[in-house]
């Protein structure tokens, strides 16, 4: 197994909120030497890249094309939610300077209902009427094309998470070629904040290391929280 290239780059990208802020705590304590971009959906009221103002992705592709723009160097995708879409879609429309690639409790564009998760949907637009009506009804299955992402993935979930439940991270390692799981006891679907000190200890590793084996392995549970 060869080593993986250490990132000089890591894109940390949020969920459905958009809050670049969201990832602010793991980001800090993720132990490497890299530069941080921590980019916001524009609906969050931020720019997610210079050339798209607020309030103006009408797709996923969108969000996409404001992220591939910082992939022009080593870099490591960190995502969480649907952001993990975002991230996906990026590393399969620009792989060649992509490390790493780490998923935290996101369907990851795969088909999930089978799974009965719970539906954030209906009552997420309700309480946010401004939010854009597309997010709600856009529906992926990359399912075909993961089997191309030889990049080293880490999948992160937490066991209290009815949105996407511990066996949607065991559908997505088994797909993704050199993906390992972890799932964090008590981690509901915003760990990555509640969560933040072992979600980046995690993070360290996985870069440090020479990348995930190249077929799945049982997810490892119970992990100890990072000191």
């Amino acid at each position: 197994m060869s080593t993986a290239t250490a990132p000089t780059r890591l894109i940390f990208l949020p969920g459905v909120g958009g809050n670049p802020a969201f990832w602010r705590a793991a980001s800090d304590a993720v132990a490497l030497p890299a530069e941080r971009v921590l980019p916001g959906w524009p609906w969050f009221g931020v720019a997610a890249a210079a050339d798209m103002p607020a309030h103006t992705a009408g797709c996923m592709q969108d969000l996409v094309d404001a992220v591939t723009p910082h992939m022009d160097q080593p870099c490591t995708l960190i995502a969480q939610s649907m952001g993990g879409v975002v991230a996906v879609l990026a590393a399969l429309q620009r792989s060649e300077h992509l490390t790493h690639l780490v998923l935290v409790a996101t369907s990851g564009g795969v088909p999930i209902d089978d799974l009965h998760p719970h539906d954030w949907r209906p009552d997420f637009m309700r309480t946010n009427p401004a939010f854009p009506a597309w997010m709600a009804r856009e529906r992926w299955d990359l399912t075909p094309q993961l089997a191309s992402l030889r990049t080293p993935a880490l999948l992160l979930w937490g066991d209290a998470d009815p949105i996407s439940p511990v066996a949607v991270g065991e559908r997505l390692q088994s797909l993704l070629p050199r993906a390992q799981l972890h799932v964090l006891p008590g981690g509901a679907h915003d760990l990555a904040q509640t969560h933040a000190a072992s979600v980046a200890a995690h993070i360290t590793r996985h870069l440090l290391a020479g990348g995930a084996p190249p077929s799945p392995t049982p997810p490892l549970r119970g992990d100890a929280p990072a000191a």
